[in-house]
């Protein structure tokens, strides 16, 4: 015997369909690669259908946006020098009919709107804009206000006909988060409604229609620096929606990490599995020694079936992937912005293929290796001689497997160090039950010997000849880690949706309040709810153009963590230090401050932009620069769902600024629609709007992406248990030797499944302290930090879901002790 060809004929006699030996190694191949080829496909293809429909989404090549005023001449011109031009203008507005009124938001589009696309009504009509006087609504905003075509309703001053339900409208992903339905009206209804006036909040968005050949980005750029100081900001088709594609980014990074943690922990069931099938084939392997064959020749032999094996759970993990994408899309409709149908997504499942052939190879490749270097005559002796400890070459094409395994899945991060950190964690957290395990072994020789029978075995199965405990312990640790892991970041997430925010957050908002009539809004709102409390602050809206001494414009990319760089920011300005905020570093200006311009800045933006105080930050509202010094850095509560501001200036740096002010109304739960109905008539274009209803979307899309976590660390679950199953029956042949033996000396099944039953409860005693840590610190990583939650974990679920794990574990240890039972003394004994 000699060659491959020769190892392929042995090896085809030997394999069949059902793979006997090697069910747990296709198994947690198959779990692995389906969780890692549905997760990157999932946000390949949503990554895919969002640049495939750019201009539509974003409703033109290039879009230009500014706050709080229209184009210049100037700007106007350069827009329509580079393509066709189509004006937007987006504010907060309430439609009121009947009594009844909904915060909406209002869409002003001029003739040419959509550039790319057409609305679409109930009924199947295709529009553009509608016709003065008549408005297009959301579906939602019919079903609150009972309204159908043909219906009057108001918007500020305006009267508007229901010229029809839109069933598609083609820019809205491109449009963001709103609060509350659309209404599209025409650009020249919008002075009808009052609602414009000096300081209103509104937005007005160009979108461009470029001739063939043109490059969006860099006429984007040509637009940005010429009018670098006023206050655009924009947008091109390859990114129409970056929020949704930062989203769906950093969503699919982090569920492909726990793809990778999954694979990770399957390894190891990989690894029980080949010594489990290798120890089954003892007889044949020294048979095969016996008669000439060399190491090579015998791990040629196993190679081919390992790998046989190892590509057929490969390649149904990867068909899974590819049948689990439209499931999840579906399953996830409402936190992704476009559903995805059945698609075949290439780089996705290649790089799953990859992590599992070096998954394979780097934990098949040692106990292959030993079963390899063990002399026929040890391999005779059964259970009574273990194999030999791995070959050099072994171990060392494990750590290359293994080592590339890492290296691809650095290097296809688009956060290597995050990715790295995470590996590192999971790393750690394998060594140390690994560690464990030893320790747990090591005790139990030295511990004294029981006088009672059962604890007397189980302690002595925990290091007899065979003995598996670093496995079990390793097996144990992984699948309670899980559990808590799940429990605590389900519970966490669900107690900051339950509790912590609407207990803090108020009853109403009310933007565009005008500032002369303040008093008069105060005592409207007080004379409806007495006990209402009203809080007020100006609020205008700006972009950060400049900080220290770096122009924003010139970053090519922005530093992590400065989120508020990207677009308008809401500013406001201040004679006392703001509710909700505490003073970090630096001092508050006095309340009679006329000195040069101050600003205060939230700790964790300064850390982000390396800020130190006195150092400049500029900003461009309405089109002018502003400069200002940072006096102060502040922390910030940001679950009140108060008035949060990241900059906040001294009163005279913006107080000269066209603005209004913004209102927050805290008031007993079911008096909001008293509040709203007092107001409309006396102030028509204040937007008022209820947070029950922001907390209720913010609520169904958290909900979906702790679902989406619960899924992918379920999959990790799984694979968990798996490895159990491998620890469990890569030991077998020696409990097999042990179960014969005692029940030949009088034992009966009662008694040696009861003394396994001790075994595995010593050693989840001595793991469950370690899973909790494990699994309490993974978790406050996850809802911490990657989350920004409250740490607020249910004790009693997180034990109940410990004690639940502990009795899985158990109970897939009992079951896999069963079979050890019905073994024939005489038959086992002969195979010994």
């Amino acid at each position: 015997m000699s060659g491959w060809a020769s190892a392929w004929r042995l090896a085809r006699r030997e394999l069949d369909w059902r793979f006997r030996g090697l069910r747990l190694l296709v198994v947690c191949l198959l779990l692995g690669v389906a969780a890692l080829a549905a997760i990157g496909g999932l946000a390949d293809a949503v990554g895919r259908e969002l640049a495939a429909r750019g201009a539509v989404i974003l409703g033109g090549d290039v879009e230009f946006a500014v706050s709080q005023r229209s184009a210049g001449d100037a700007e106007r011109a350069a827009m329509t020098r580079a393509g066709a031009v189509s004006q937007t203008v987006r504010m907060q507005a309430n439609a009121v009919a009947g009594g009844s009124a909904a915060p909406i938001q209002l869409k002003a589009v001029d003739a040419a709107y959509p550039l790319y696309g057409r609305v679409t009504l109930t009924g199947g009509r295709r529009v553009g804009a509608p016709p003065p006087g008549q408005a297009w609504i959301a579906p939602a905003l019919a079903e609150r206000l009972r309204l159908r075509p043909g219906a009057r309703f108001m918007v500020g001053a305006a009267g508007l006909t229901v010229g029809g339900i839109i069933a598609d409208e083609p820019d809205r992903l491109g449009e963001g988060f709103t609060l509350g339905p659309v209404a599209i009206i025409a650009l020249a209804t919008l002075p009808a409604t009052q609602l414009v006036q000096p300081g209103s909040l509104y937005e007005t968005r160009y979108r461009l229609r470029l001739p063939a050949g043109s490059d969006p980005g860099r006429i984007a750029k040509a637009f940005e620096a010429r009018f670098a100081t006023a206050g655009w900001e924009s947008k091109t088709r390859e990114r129409a929606s970056p929020g949704a594609s930062r989203f769906v980014d950093r969503m699919g990074e982090f569920l492909t990490l726990v793809g990778l943690a999954a694979l990770a922990i399957a390894g190891i069931g990989v690894g029980n599995g080949v010594a489990s099938f290798l120890a089954g084939r003892r007889g044949g392997i020294a048979t095969l020694k016996v008669l000439g064959a060399t190491t090579a020749d015998v791990g040629r032999l196993y190679a081919i079936e390992i790998g046989a094996a190892a590509l057929v759970g490969i390649a149904g993990g990867l068909a899974i992937g590819i049948a689990a994408v439209p499931l999840l899309g579906k399953a996830l409709a409402g936190a992704l912005p476009v559903v995805p149908h059945l698609t075949i997504e290439p780089w996705p499942l290649v790089r799953a293929a990859a992590y599992g052939v070096l998954i394979a190879i780097a934990f098949a490749a040692p106990p292959l290796a030993a079963a390899g270097a063990t002399p026929a005559a040890g391999l005779l002796r059964g259970a009574l001689a273990p194999m030999r400890a791995a070959s050099w070459r072994g171990r060392g094409t494990a750590l290359l497997a293994g080592g590339a395994a890492v290296a691809l899945a650095i290097a296809t991060s688009a956060q290597p160090a995050m990715a790295a950190g995470f590996l590192a964690a999971v790393a750690g957290a394998l060594l140390l039950l690994a560690g464990l395990g030893r320790l747990v072994r090591a005790a139990a020789v030295r511990l004294p010997r029981s006088r009672r029978p059962l604890l007397r075995l189980a302690i002595a199965a925990l290091h007899r000849p065979g003995a598996r405990t670093e496995a079990l312990v390793v097996a144990l640790g992984l699948g309670l880690t899980l559990f808590v892991l799940l429990a605590a970041i389900r519970t966490s997430i669900d107690a900051n949706i339950a509790t912590t925010v609407p207990a803090r957050a108020p009853a109403l908002f009310a933007l565009d309040v005008p500032r002369p009539r303040e008093a008069e809004f105060r005592r409207i709102v007080t004379a409806a709810v007495p006990v209402a409390v009203v809080k007020t602050v100006p609020i205008l809206r700006g972009t950060i153009t400049g900080y220290r001494d770096i122009r924003v414009a010139d970053l090519k990319t922005l530093p992590e963590g400065a989120w508020a760089l990207r677009g308008e920011r809401g500013l406001t300005y201040a004679a006392t230090l703001p509710e909700g905020s505490t003073l970090a570093a630096g001092r508050w200006w006095p309340k009679d401050y006329a000195g040069p311009p101050l600003v205060s800045v939230d700790e964790r933006l300064a850390e982000a932009l390396d800020l130190k105080l006195g150092d400049p930050l500029t900003v461009s509202l309405l089109g002018v620069e502003r400069t200002a010094r940072v006096a102060s850095f502040r922390r910030i509560q940001w679950d009140t769902l108060g008035f949060n501001f990241v900059l906040v200036f001294s009163p005279d740096t913006l107080a000269d600024a066209p603005h209004n002010l913004a209102a927050t109304v805290d008031l007993p739960r079911g008096r909001e629609g008293r509040v709203t109905r007092a107001l409309l008539a006396p102030f028509p274009s204040v937007s008022v709007i209820e947070v029950r209803g922001v907390l209720a979307q913010v609520r169904d899309l958290v909900g979906q992406v702790a679902a989406a976590i619960a899924a992918a660390a379920g999959v990790a679950v799984a694979a968990g248990i798996a490895v159990l199953i491998g620890a469990i029956a890569a030991a077998r042949e020696a409990r097999t030797y042990d179960a014969v033996i005692l029940r030949t000396l009088g034992a009966t099944r009662g008694q040696l499944l009861a003394a396994q039953a001790l075994e595995y409860l010593l050693l989840g005693a001595v793991v469950t302290l370690v899973a909790l840590a494990l699994g309490l610190g993974g978790a406050w990583y996850v809802v911490v930090r990657m989350f920004d939650f409250a740490w607020a974990p249910d004790p009693l679920a997180v034990g109940a879901t410990l004690l639940v794990g502990l009795g899985v574990t158990l109970g897939i240890g009992l079951a896999g002790a069963w079979p050890i039972l019905s073994v024939r003394p005489a038959r086992a004994l002969r195979e010994v």
